[in-house]
């Protein structure tokens, strides 16, 4: 297993394409939580974002022989993410369910009740709202900006890959980060609490 550590994407995709299928695992956990991530901030459904990084994973596993490795196999894969997600959001016409009341009013049903993971109430609300906050500045931001954004940040590529992704120049993916995070910090700065 010492070997598997040593490879690179580009090796492992080598090895699973010449038939050491398991090596796949590998390429997932390398990048399982990243896509989850970078769905959910697509999506804004946490179990979406889990179901839908499996179906993203399936794909790329079906399509790994038109992986061209001339490119980086991360950028290949978070394009296959933002396509599915964006799909998802697309066909998305379910009216959601509100998880506090049961779907019926039968007699003797009670709410929902969820484990206490022994945050306090108060900073619950805080990181809630802080939350929320960046969720609705990064939404807010310029497309362009909101899609960088969310591929340095919850996706975490490289600006190299990004600028691959994207077909941008290296400079341009940097200046409009920049300017992104200056945006991001302008409209947060009334949520920073003083020491």
């Amino acid at each position: 297993m010492a070997q598997a550590e040593q490879l690179d994407d580009r090796g492992l995709v080598s090895r699973i394409l010449e038939g050491d299928r398991d090596r796949f695992t590998e390429l997932v956990k390398r990048y399982e939580k990243r896509v989850v991530n970078y769905v959910y901030r697509i999506t804004h459904r946490y179990e979406e974002a889990h179901d839908l990084a499996q179906e993203i994973f399936v794909k790329v596993f079906l399509a790994l022989d038109r992986y061209d490795p001339k490119y980086q196999f991360s950028t290949w894969l978070f394009r296959i993410a933002q396509n599915s997600a964006i799909d998802a959001l697309r066909k998305k016409s379910v009216a959601e369910v509100p998880l506090a009341r049961p779907a019926t009013d039968e007699e003797g049903a009670k709410d929902r009740e969820f484990a206490d993971h022994g945050v306090s109430p108060y900073r619950a609300l805080k990181n809630k709202q802080l939350s929320a906050a960046i969720d609705d500045a990064v939404l807010r931001l310029p497309a362009d900006y909101r899609e960088l954004i969310q591929l340095r940040h919850f996706a975490e590529l490289s600006y190299e890959e990004i600028a691959s992704m994207k077909k941008l120049p290296l400079g341009t993916v940097k200046n409009k980060l920049f300017r992104a995070r200056n945006l991001l910090k302008d409209a947060l700065d009334h949520y920073v609490e003083p020491l």
